[in-house]
């Protein structure tokens, strides 16, 4: 230890560079894993928030929320508790406000007798007791509406009015604007034949119809259109660049290691093993990167904090310390190819040469 700050101390400047690439490396990859899982969470926010362990819908959906249809009939037979399972409707919309921007939203029909809407997390306002009253995510404050607004959906000529406002409401990106059942049959354009999309639950549901099939909530998430694409994208993303680190930072230690071969020719010369010299390179490499990562994580906290609130990225401390682990094994991974170098020094043949 004491050998490898001495050396990182008397030369500042070669070893801050390493230590700014490390943290340039690092920073990136901890800004894209952040991206990753705040786009994530946007497309599961809301059935996250409803606790499913199942979900049951139309056996030719393609485990796809929107494109399922259960029939009312089909609904009655499943004799639902109503403090664990709900029925929604599911429709995508395009919301229109008088002076703001429009945004494309998901409508989410409930009944107000299931869990789903009694366990809904308002952060202002109040519960949609009436026709054609609505609550909406967040989202929707941050683009300027507010409570009372009056709101369009699609080419409907009907107002909503927006009564309340709940946070993580976003299902596949979109922001999500929680309505009664009798408003979705509206909006989609469907008779009370059709109950709604999806049959939502807190426990294991059979499905009691040859024409349903239970899901388990991950098998759900994996089919929402484009969630698995995505984080795979992410995963080659950061993968690539942990390997890219790696390679980098063997090259610099690398090349260190040689700019310094005969001073280390001269130590093996006096008698110091080649042990404690490649100990001593490894817990400098752990040092460098360790400087790197720190400062890295300030960076990239210090980025998220100035972002706007539009911009999908959360800071998960669990993924990010095994991004970390991850860095550190690379790191050293890279450092014990240069130390290979001083193991194999001829002292004559280097002083020499």
């Amino acid at each position: 230890m004491f050998l490898a700050w001495k050396e990182i101390k008397h030369d500042k400047l070669r070893y801050g560079l390493i230590t700014l690439m490390i943290m340039l490396v690092s920073y990136l990859i901890f800004i894209l894993t952040s991206l990753a899982i705040g786009l994530a969470g946007q497309n599961t926010q809301a059935i996250n928030t409803w606790e499913p362990q199942s979900i049951v819908l139309n056996k030719d959906a393609n485990i796809n929320i929107s494109q399922s249809k259960i029939m009312t009939d089909q609904v009655q037979k499943m004799d639902l508790n109503q403090k664990k399972s709900a029925v929604i409707g599911d429709t995508p919309v395009v919301v229109t406000g008088t002076s703001q921007k429009k945004l494309s939203a998901q409508f989410v029909g409930l009944n107000s007798q299931q869990y789903i809407y009694k366990n809904l997390n308002l952060t202002s306002g109040k519960q949609a007791t009436k026709p054609h009253e609505v609550v909406v995510d967040t989202q929707l404050q941050q683009n300027g509406y507010k409570l009372g607004d009056k709101i369009k959906l699609n080419s409907s000529k009907t107002k909503y009015k927006i009564v309340g406002f709940t946070k993580n409401a976003k299902l596949n990106i979109a922001p999500i604007v929680y309505g009664s059942l009798s408003d979705w049959h509206q909006i989609s354009g469907l008779d009370t034949s059709i109950a709604g999309n999806a049959v939502i639950s807190k426990q294991k549901l059979a499905s009691h119809n040859t024409q349903l099939h239970s899901y388990d909530v991950q098998t759900v998430i994996q089919n929402l259109p484009g969630y698995s694409a995505q984080n795979l994208t992410f995963s080659f993303m950061i993968g690539f660049l942990m390997i890219i680190s790696l390679i980098v930072i063997a090259v610099f230690l690398y090349i260190l290691t040689m700019q310094k071969i005969q001073n280390y020719a001269v130590l093996r010369a006096q008698g110091i093993p080649a042990g404690f010299l490649v100990r001593s390179t490894l817990i400098q490499s752990g040092l460098l990167v360790d400087m790197g990562i720190i400062a890295s994580l300030v960076l990239t906290i210090g980025t998220i904090m100035a972002l706007p609130a539009a911009v999908p990225i959360q800071f998960s401390i669990p993924i990010i310390g095994l991004t970390i682990v991850g860095l550190f094994l690379t790191a050293m991974i890279g450092a014990i190819v240069p130390s290979l170098m001083i193991v194999r020094i001829d002292p004559a043949e280097a002083i020499g040469g």
